[in-house]
C-alpha cells in the first residue's frame, strides 16, 4: 500500500506491578517495589526461593514465594542459576509476572510509566494512512487509548470518534479493545485522509516530533 506510513514501537514498562501492603514498620499500607534480588534456601535436597520485595519508606522487606520445597532435580539449570545469582534479566521478568504476584497480593498498583522506541518501516512521500505495530516483550499497565492519545497527542473523545467511523481499526477487532491494556502484537491502522494535523501526527508516531 503506497499511502501507508507504517511504524513500530517497542514499548518496555519502567516499573514493575508493586504489591500494596500492610507495612509491619509503618503500619499502614504502601506500595511495595521490587529490590531485584531474590532468595534461595535449601533444606536437604529442597530448595524454598522468594522474590525480596521492599517497603519505600523504612526499607522492610516482603518475600513473594516463587516455589517450596521443591526437589533440585525438578529445577531448571537455567532457573538455578538465574536465582543464585539474581540474574537481573531473568528477575526482572519474575517481577512483572502479573498473574503470579496476584496470588500472593489482594491488591496491585500497576505503573504506566513506559520507554518506546519508534522504528519508522515505512515512509513514503504522500501517505494518508497510520499503521502502528505494537511489540513488547513485558506487560504494561497503560490502556491503548491512553498509550495513543499521549503518543499522538490525540484526544481519546477523538480516538472514539476514528474508531465509531471505522477510521481507526484494530487488529483483534474487538469494539472495546481501546480501553483495554495495550499487548504485544497489537496493530492500529488510522485513516488520516482530510485530518488537518495529520502530518503532526504521524511525525509524532515516528519520532520525528513529541506532541
Amino acid at each position: 500500500m503506497c499511502n501507508l506510513l507504517k511504524v513500530r514501537w517497542t514499548i518496555t514498562p519502567q516499573i514493575p506491578p508493586r504489591p500494596l501492603l500492610i507495612c509491619a514498620g509503618c503500619g499502614v499500607i504502601r506500595p511495595f517495589q521490587c529490590s531485584g534480588k531474590a532468595r534461595l534456601n535449601a533444606n536437604g535436597r529442597r530448595l524454598d526461593a522468594w522474590l525480596i520485595y521492599k517497603c519505600p519508606v523504612c526499607d522492610k522487606s516482603w518475600n513473594r514465594p516463587l516455589f517450596e520445597r521443591r526437589s533440585v532435580r525438578d529445577i531448571p539449570p537455567a532457573m538455578l542459576a538465574a536465582l543464585q545469582t539474581n540474574d537481573p534479566i531473568w528477575i526482572r521478568c519474575q517481577a512483572f509476572d502479573l498473574a503470579a504476584l496476584r496470588s500472593h497480593a489482594f491488591h496491585i498498583e500497576e505503573c504506566d510509566k513506559i520507554d518506546i522506541l519508534r522504528q519508522v518501516l515505512d515512509r513514503p512521500d504522500v501517505w494518508s494512512i497510520l499503521h502502528v505495530e505494537l511489540v513488547m516483550d513485558l506487560p504494561a499497565g497503560i490502556r491503548l487509548d491512553r498509550l495513543l492519545a499521549r503518543e499522538l497527542g490525540l484526544p481519546r473523545s477523538r480516538l472514539q470518534s476514528l474508531q465509531r467511523r471505522e477510521r481507526l481499526r484494530l487488529g483483534s477487532g474487538r469494539s472495546d479493545a481501546l480501553r483495554k491494556r495495550v499487548s504485544d502484537g497489537t496493530s492500529i491502522v488510522l485513516d488520516l485522509a482530510g485530518e488537518p494535523n495529520r502530518q503532526m501526527i504521524g511525525d509524532a508516531a515516528s519520532g520525528r516530533s513529541r506532541p
